[in-house]
């Protein structure tokens, strides 16, 4: 089975439950032949694991689909994935809104280096994706689904980011960029390591005068900028042939302009509007590799301030703290493995605090080759909302084709819940709130979803998958923005099922092929399209590589049709539109590296939240250089 080269795969995916086997992998210099099926994921059930035996829907990107776009913002690389939706409020650094499969930004749990990106300090305990650049990440692996289970019964998607892994010798890569709107950049990554441990430091500066984000500034009709000074380190320390300690560290600010405050005496819109937020977090574990398993303790604390100015004037301010131990353990038996582990959260907003106490056990088949199941269960203790069992159980069946292709079959169903964040539960006992908020007590949301899924492999590298997904979220809670009176909670579910589309093939020795289709009905409990889902959204690539392999050349189309939005609680029809991405590198040695990138090449018009404007097109020219 390859086995050495599937572990230095997973060393890849920041898995934390067997860093030794890793190390021995990374020491093996292998030539077995790269088949997709045998890609290691470790996102679906937190254990390296081979594709082939994954019953749930997971997408990757590689570093080198990270590098072929060559873009500073890593949600819009995530765009070209299936049934992932992105909304941008007004161009880089502004409010940007990732949802999978229709869900809300804040289902979606977003690790780097196995540390939680949730801002504490917002409404819903989301991750602040506007700030995330792609600089120094190596692999991003998505769960796409309801079903986090092990990572969290709230967690309805699992994106899971590693940033580059140590190697056995010194090495830095320095990168700059400039272009359109003003933009520079500027990169710089350091990595090391031997048998004793490993150093990984990336810093990125990105700066960028950007364009005027709203269509009613219309007077001011100035240029909204954006600032981001991110820092990453990490490191790690093998105490033992069986111990291994591991410290990261991530650190970001972003200062950003933008239009719409409201000045604090007349209460009058104004489009001179300033933020600043910056996030520390933090994470220290300890990995014991076992005969017969791996045990993982961690301890994590993620802190958020944000600071808001209007007309040069501080207007307000909030600040939020996350703290988490969480325990990991892995055991490996005859024909089975056994996850298990426990978390405890502390979320604390605004004064609020809560408690959550989690505990979880997944069962992983290995009595057969060709079939595979999964069957997990999890209970969670709220402070404030009582206690909730959630499950998730999955399903891969390989057959074997004539014509050297293989048939895999999947399926996965699960549950899970979402009590309300502090903020949400206390804003409707604040004097802000009004009837009819102020007279709702809000409860927890329960979620459940399945999914049924076919795909097909060959040696030569062709790839087809289809899946049908159906999912739904029972009470879910939603600002008022009728009469903006506070949070209501809908009575019945909010649904969202569809079927995602995708294809990737080589079409020659140089060129590929990579495009996915998703259709999504979504519907609020009123029978309603829920804002800001596209029914449609499709993505076609192909990229080129020279018989040399110097020059790369990437062309890149997406379209998202059948959208709506609210304007003041009534829903707004969004025009489809059409957007063309080109990018190219050329190597001029070994060690230097020029590439370019235009985006929205047709210089299309379009809008992706009702009053908000879209970049033209726009060129970039960066330099990358290896020591």
């Amino acid at each position: 089975m390859q086995y050495r080269k599937l572990l230095a795969l997973a060393c890849t995916t920041g898995a934390t439950l067997s860093p030794f086997l890793c190390l021995q992998a990374q020491a093996q210099n292998t030539t077995a032949e790269n088949h997709a099926l045998s890609e290691i994921i470790v996102t679906s059930s937190r254990i390296a694991t081979p594709l082939r035996q994954v019953g749930t829907s997971v997408s990757v990107l590689n570093s080198a689909d990270l590098q072929n776009r060559s873009n500073a913002s890593l949600l819009d690389i995530l765009r070209t994935l299936p049934a992932i939706a992105v909304t941008n409020n007004g161009g880089t650094g502004q409010i940007t809104t990732l949802r999978i499969r229709g869900e809300e930004g804040y289902r979606t749990l977003t690790l780097l280096d196995g540390m939680k990106l949730s801002d504490p300090s917002v409404t819903q305990v989301q991750p602040q994706l506007e700030h995330l650049l792609s600089s120094g990440i190596e692999r991003v692996e998505i769960l796409r689904g309801p079903q986090g289970l092990s990572y969290g019964a709230d967690a309805g998607g699992v994106m899971n980011i590693s940033t580059r892994r140590n190697s056995d010798e010194l090495q830095a890569t320095m990168d700059v960029l400039s272009g359109a709107f003003g933009t520079q950049q500027l990169n710089g990554n350091v990595s090391a390591g031997n048998e004793q441990g490993d150093v990984f430091v990336s810093a990125s500066k990105l700066k960028t005068d950007g364009f005027n984000t709203r269509v009613a500034d219309t007077r001011l009709a100035d240029d909204d900028g954006y600032h981001n000074s991110s820092m990453h380190a990490r490191l790690g320390v093998n105490a033992s042939d069986k111990l291994r300690l591991e410290l990261v560290h991530r650190n970001v600010t972003g200062e950003s302009e933008y239009d719409g405050c409201y000045e604090p005496v007349s209460f009058g819109q104004v489009h001179d509007c300033e933020a600043s937020f910056e996030q520390q977090a933090s994470r220290a574990s300890a990995s014991y590799q076992a005969a017969s398993g791996a045990h993982t303790l961690a301890y994590a604390t993620t802190s958020s301030e944000r600071d808001y100015f209007t007309l040069g004037a501080p207007a307000y301010d909030f600040s939020g703290e996350i703290q988490r131990w969480e325990y990991l353990g892995t055991n490996s038996f005859t024909d089975f493995n056994l996850v298990y582990g426990v978390d405890l959260e502390e979320e604390e907003n605004g004064g609020e605090t809560r408690d959550q106490l989690g505990y979880y056990v997944e069962y992983l088949s290995g009595f057969s080759d060709s079939f595979f199941v999964t069957a997990g269960a999890r209970r969670d203790e709220s402070d404030d909302f009582g206690n909730h069992l959630s499950y998730r159980v999955s399903s891969a069946y390989l057959i074997a084709l004539q014509n050297s292709g293989e048939l895999k079959l999947r399926a996965s169903v699960g549950t899970g819940f979402r009590a309300p964040s502090p903020y949400e539960a206390s804003y409707n006992r604040s004097p802000f709130a009004a009837p009819p908020a102020s007279l709702v007590n809000l409860t927890e949301e329960t979620s459940s979803g399945y999914e049924l899924a076919v795909e097909y492999y060959t040696a030569t590298g062709l790839h087809l998958e289809a899946v049908y997904f159906d999912q739904k979220i029972e009470d879910a809670i939603q600002f008022d923005l009728s009469t903006y009176s506070g949070y209501l909670q809908d009575v019945g579910s909010s649904t969202s099922q569809g079927v995602e589309l995708s294809a990737n093939m080589p079409l020659t020795a140089r060129l590929t092929l990579n495009s996915n289709y998703t259709y999504n009905e979504t519907r609020s409990p009123d029978g309603n399209q829920r804002f800001l889902r596209p029914e449609h959204l499709a993505n076609l690539g192909l990229t080129w590589l020279s018989a040399e392999e110097r020059l790369h050349f990437s062309g890149f189309y997406r379209r998202s049709q059948d959208s709506v939005d609210s304007l003041f609680g009534s829903a707004v029809t969004l025009d489809a539109y059409d957007v063309f991405d080109l990018s190219a590198s050329f190597k001029l040695t070994t060690l230097l590296n020029i590439y370019a990138r235009v985006d929205n090449a047709t210089d299309a018009e379009y809008a992706e939240v009702v009053g908000y404007n879209t970049a033209g097109r726009s060129v970039y020219v960066g330099v990358q250089a290896s020591f």
